[in-house]
């Protein structure tokens, strides 16, 4: 009769721990971006060479309407520390279309890089782009599906 305790008492002490596993296993992932490499924690980053055109290609895949983005501008790759790390990071602005066709309200996005390449868009810039220096980027404004 006492294992049959045990093993009841076992069980009802995993379904009531369950959830909080459960809870901590899905936390919030708000204040991350969308990261597509990995991170090694590197300080010394080299100079991402290929900005421009991974900055189009990200974008065409990125906005639901990439044909005619107006005034867009970015800021060169500065390096700047994010969440603790040393980055490479440009900014961009733009004004994109809706899916209905009409313009948006202008938008300012941070592009980050990790070891040289795009790695993600951070989406409230305001920080990131503080003081950045923007100059026309019509290759964005040329951008088809």
């Amino acid at each position: 009769m006492e294992e049959r305790d045990l093993g009841t008492s076992a069980k009802i002490a995993a379904i009531l721990l369950l959830p909080a596993v459960l809870a901590a296993c899905a936390g919030s992932d708000e204040g991350r971006g969308i990261s597509y490499t990995d991170d090694r924690g590197v300080a010394n980053q080299p100079f991402p060479t290929n900005y421009k055109g991974e900055i189009v290609s990200f974008m065409r895949t990125y906005l639901n309407n990439p044909v005619g983005v107006r005034d867009a501008a970015m800021a060169e790759p500065v390096q700047r520390v994010i969440g603790g790390r040393l980055r490479y990071v440009s900014c961009l602005r733009f004004t994109a279309r809706d899916s209905d066709g009409n313009y948006r309200e202008p938008r300012e996005r941070a592009i980050q890089y990790v070891d040289g390449r795009l790695d993600r868009i951070v989406e409230n810039a305001s920080e990131p782009c503080a003081g950045a220096v923007y100059a026309p980027f019509p290759d964005l404004e040329k951008m088809t599906r």
